[in-house]
């Protein structure tokens, strides 16, 4: 067995984590509180903290992971046109700042550290935690690692979908006790426009992706197939928060998560003009991160006028 190697400081460990991502995570968690306190549950102050650390040490595992398995395949290597932050991973193991080895070796450490607290939220709440938590840590493992390797195969976008759509049904299971209805029908449309987040970075990242058989949606596609995936991902999301508002399976407070449809539709425009010229995406990127935050907040805005 290979000796672990020491772990670089602190501060190179959480850029490491790409803590910069971790906001969708903590808004989606919100969400799922507010859903849950709306309807009567909560919320617990200790359990829903616990909650969003919980999500954040396996968001940041799913990174850590990621960028070790793309630094193997060679994926971040090829990259020359990484869009920092946002796209081509940490780069810090192909800027020499920490090796594959110490990477694998922080992902090992998250990974116990989820377990421990995940057993623990478990025994203080519900054991929904662990079928839901499991659940997300095995579609974050298939999304990277061989054999499998999701993101290679033009499926990395619906494990994000889904592993989303998990925060927010798990943080209200956390504080209800169990799984129900309103939380999995609300999670949807955060979750698709999540999985945009991953569509749209794909676009910078798509020449070197392709040079590695790296089959992200993009490359399957093409640019403007891509950018049309990414038009019907956004309209779907925010026509599924209209029409579950409207057949009474969400509250009508829910609908103010349609504040984030300018931002998502000014994104589309962009990726669409700028499609085959991917280094002018900066502000579609940006656009299409803000309107997933802002959906999952506003969303959880309106939940919470519910409860005030």
């Amino acid at each position: 067995m290979p000796t672990p190697s020491p772990l670089p400081p602190l501060p190179t460990l959480l850029r490491m984590t790409r803590p910069g991502f971790l906001g969708i995570t903590v808004v989606a968690c919100l969400l799922g509180i507010a859903i849950a306190a709306a309807c009567g549950h909560g919320p617990n102050v200790w359990t829903a903290l616990a909650t969003v650390l919980l999500a954040c040490l396996a968001h940041a595992a799913g990174n850590v992971l990621n960028d070790y398995h793309d630094a193997l395949n060679g994926a971040d290597a090829a990259n020359r046109g990484a869009m920092t932050p946002f796209t081509g991973g940490a780069r810090l193991i192909q800027q020499r700042v920490v090796t594959p080895q110490q990477t694998r070796d922080l992902f090992r450490l998250l990974a116990f550290l989820l377990a421990a607290f995940g057993l623990l939220l478990a025994v203080k709440s519900t054991g929904w935690v662990l079928v839901l938590g499991l659940a997300g840590v095995l579609l974050l493992w298939a999304y990277s690692a061989p054999p499998l390797a999701l993101m290679s195969r033009g499926l990395g976008e619906l494990v994000v979908a889904l592993v989303w759509g998990l925060v927010v049904i798990g943080a209200d299971a956390v504080q209800r006790g169990s799984v129900f209805i309103i939380p999995v029908v609300t999670a949807v449309s955060l979750a698709l426009l999540a999985a945009n987040i991953l569509l749209i970075n794909g676009f910078p990242d798509a020449a070197s992706d392709a040079q590695v058989s790296k089959r992200t949606l993009v490359v399957l596609l093409g640019p403007r197939g891509a950018a049309l995936v990414y038009l019907l991902l956004g309209t779907l999301a925010h026509g599924w928060l209209a029409a579950g508002v409207w057949l009474l399976y969400q509250p009508e407070p829910a609908i103010w998560g349609l504040l984030s449809w300018p931002l998502s539709l000014a994104a589309s425009v962009l990726l669409w003009r700028h499609a085959d010229a991917p280094q002018k995406l900066r502000p579609a990127i940006v656009l299409t991160i803000a309107a997933a935050l802002l959906h999952g907040l506003a969303m959880a805005a309106g939940f919470w006028s519910m409860v005030l």
